[in-house]
């Protein structure tokens, strides 16, 4: 059936690269969503760039927070490591030699 229509002339092949034609619908729909975004954000510009930074800082703070806790945590396994390392390593040389 294609073949009928590529004999009559209504059909033609298209050797475009497909990818251009994506890349533009993607910017297309980009700008439309950024266009709704503006259009249907519940706040001012402004507002909303001080909530955002207000967020990402508190975001930050507790990451900060949760790296500091985790340096505290890796220190005090470590110790715990060396502690029991000292405890047995007696025990291991006392086992070899019997």
């Amino acid at each position: 059936m294609m073949d009928d229509f590529k004999a009559m002339g209504d059909y033609r092949y298209s050797e475009k690269n497909h990818g251009v034609t994506a890349i533009t619908f993607l910017i297309v729909g980009l700008g439309i969503g950024a266009i709704a975004a503006l259009l249907l954000a519940p706040k001012k510009g402004k507002h909303m760039r001080k909530i955002v930074r207000r967020r990402f800082e508190d975001a930050r703070d507790s990451v900060d927070d949760l790296s500091s806790r985790a340096g505290d945590y890796w220190e005090k396994g470590s110790e715990w490591a060396n502690n029991q390392k000292e405890r047995v390593t007696p025990l291991m040389k006392k086992m070899r030699r019997d």
